[in-house]
């Protein structure tokens, strides 16, 4: 009895390790049933009833789990400079978005030279200037704390405005090609909600730290949230684009194009807002700067 006890045990709470193992590898299966659609398949039953005891062990290990990523959260050096240092943040989060950004460029450019399509050529040139805007940045952050010269923060504040008009025109190529000539992106249902949350997860994020580093009086810092806030706006169209065409009905193009040229005209609109509110209140502060250092304050 002990024996079938001791067994049970192990079963119900396995290590860990072992228990998340088993929960990712049910997630793998349930997607490959929920994809194949065959329900009286074997492996497809496998993966119902792996996902059931992959759940219910992961349930039982929340409070072991929770224990686990407070003690990496407040023992591990990087985690803890990246949550108090919020120039290493900074550094850290604008380098990921940056290597990302070379790759996808580099992707789309390849794409766009071996269809020879205008579509791929504008997303690369997307991603080319959203290159550039982080990696000057980036330049800076490196070597200077928030507010430590703010006569040079101001200038590259000034130079991130005019790149977003840029900006503006390569989302604008985007957003006719997506009205005029149905050029769209296409994905399974799952895909599409799963693209979907990320997407409102991302632009939830966005707006709040946008709203959340104006704190630092930081015109760097304040680029490189309105960078992210516009690049969750324009995700925000494709992924209409992408829904429209996952879940809409396929003779209903009168209202698709309607809906997606709204949309789009909100995003540029909003772009241009944004980058001219930026060279504007830049300029009144490189010459209020200016000022004070011609008058020796």
């Amino acid at each position: 009895m002990k024996f079938f006890k001791k067994v049970l045990n192990k079963i119900i709470f396995p290590p860990l390790i072992l228990a998340v193992i088993v929960f990712i590898l049910s997630l793998l299966l349930l997607l490959y049933a929920t994809l194949t659609k065959e329900v009286d398949d074997v492996l497809s039953i496998i993966a119902y009833v792996l996902s059931f005891y992959g759940l219910t062990i992961v349930c039982l290990k929340i409070p072991e789990i929770i224990k686990l990523v407070k003690k990496i959260k407040n023992e591990n050096k990087l985690i803890v400079k990246f949550r108090e240092n919020i120039n290493f943040r900074i550094n850290i989060t604008l380098l990921v978005s940056l290597v990302l950004n070379i790759s996808y460029s580099i992707f789309q450019l390849c794409l766009g030279i071996y269809h020879k399509s205008l579509w791929f050529y504008s997303m690369a040139f997307y991603y080319i200037l959203l290159t550039v805007l982080r990696a000057y940045l980036v330049s800076h952050t490196r070597n200077y704390s928030p507010g430590e010269d703010l006569f040079k923060e101001y200038k590259k504040y000034n130079f991130c405005g005019w790149i977003m008009l840029v900006i503006n025109l390569a989302v604008s190529t985007i957003i006719i090609y997506i009205t005029q000539y149905g050029r769209t992106f296409y994905h399974h249902q799952i895909t599409t909600i799963a693209l979907a949350a990320y997407t409102f997860l991302t632009f939830s994020f966005s707006i709040y730290n946008f709203i959340k580093y104006r704190k630092y009086n930081s015109p760097v810092y304040s680029a490189a949230k309105s960078i992210n806030l516009v690049c969750a706006c324009v995700s925000m169209m494709t992924l209409t684009s992408t829904m429209l065409t996952t879940f809409g009905a396929k003779d209903d193009l009168l209202f698709k194009k309607i809906l997606l040229t709204a949309v789009g005209a909100v995003v540029s609109l909003f772009i241009l807002i944004i980058a001219i509110q930026i060279i504007v209140f830049s300029y009144k502060n490189i010459k209020k700067l200016s000022k004070h250092e011609e008058l020796g304050e």
